[in-house]
């Protein structure tokens, strides 16, 4: 049975594809000020999951350079849209066979490959990745409020069909 931190990983994904329904390129490479640009919202969070689930485990990059482009630290870029939807639609495909393997036994272990602060388990990265979701939803959301956009979604979704709470696998 899949961890119900990955589940919850999984609902946080179809969140960000149902709060930028409808956005276009033009949309989505708009940058105001220091915010990020839609486009590199997408980029950003298909490359952290690239590095966690698959670079860190040994497997090849399935978008090759895209850290380079919207990696953490990074300069500031304005991706075609299509683009990362087609790398993060190709990377969260990869992913998925490495979460759904997870055992509790897993999370509670430390990455086999580098990672992020010493110390951190996989659980804590999945928290992180998950986190960081919701940060860039909430990123995008405001992008959108401010592009002028109306009747964005309200509220999270359909967490209790899903997502909804179960027990930790023993």
């Amino acid at each position: 049975m899949v961890h119900p931190l990955v589940d919850q990983l999984r609902f946080a994904r179809s969140e960000l594809v149902r709060s930028l329904a409808g956005v276009g390129d033009e949309d989505a490479r708009h940058r105001f000020g220091p915010m990020n640009s839609i486009g590199w919202i997408v980029g950003h969070l298909a490359d952290q999951e690239q590095r966690y689930w698959l670079q860190r485990s040994g497997r090849p990059p399935v978008a090759p350079g895209l850290n380079a482009l919207v990696g953490s630290g990074r300069p500031a870029s304005t991706p075609p849209l299509a683009e990362m939807w087609t790398a993060w639609h190709a990377i969260t495909a990869a992913t998925d066979p490495h979460l759904d393997a997870l055992s509790v036994a897993d999370l509670e272990a430390s990455p086999k490959a580098g990672g992020p602060p010493p110390g951190d388990s996989v659980g804590t990265m999945l928290l992180r990745v998950i986190g960081h979701y919701w940060f860039h939803i909430g990123e995008a959301q405001a992008i959108r409020q401010l592009l002028g956009h109306t009747d964005l979604p309200e509220f999270v979704g359909a967490i209790g069909k899903q997502a909804p709470y179960r027990p930790e696998p023993r």
